[in-house]
């Protein structure tokens, strides 16, 4: 790749280096002086594990969405769950807190309909 000038031929074959450079991540962590190539170190930092890492209580749905599930069958576990939710129980593991909500929403509407069920035997 040599021109009659030899700068041009420099040039391109500078710029043929550069499309080929390779860019390498490296995540350091600074407990234990660990560190891996793209990918975080197996066993959490220090062997220790994360807040996700452990799977949900009840079957792996989560106390929120059993209860919720269950409260079809039996409605006072969507009580229970209300409240929970209303005891930030959520607090301790995120994961949680859909289910949670979908149990006080079904709280409310079931003692809605209780009320107006109600309502309807007592006025006729």
């Amino acid at each position: 790749m040599l021109s009659a000038n030899g700068k041009n031929g420099d040039q391109q074959h500078n710029k043929e280096q550069e499309e080929e450079e390779v860019v390498v991540v490296v995540q350091l962590h600074d407990e234990g002086g660990a560190f891996s190539l793209l990918a975080p170190v197996t066993g959490g930092i220090s062997g220790r594990s994360g807040l996700y890492d452990k799977p949900l209580l009840c079957c792996g749905c989560g106390i929120g969405w059993f209860s919720f599930l269950m409260g079809f069958a039996f409605p006072p576990l969507w009580y229970f769950a209300t409240v929970l939710y209303i005891g930030n129980y959520y607090k301790k593991d995120p994961r949680e807190r859909p289910g949670l909500a979908a149990s006080a929403i079904a709280a409310l509407i079931c003692s809605v309909a209780a009320i107006i069920f109600l309502l309807i035997v007592i006025l006729s």
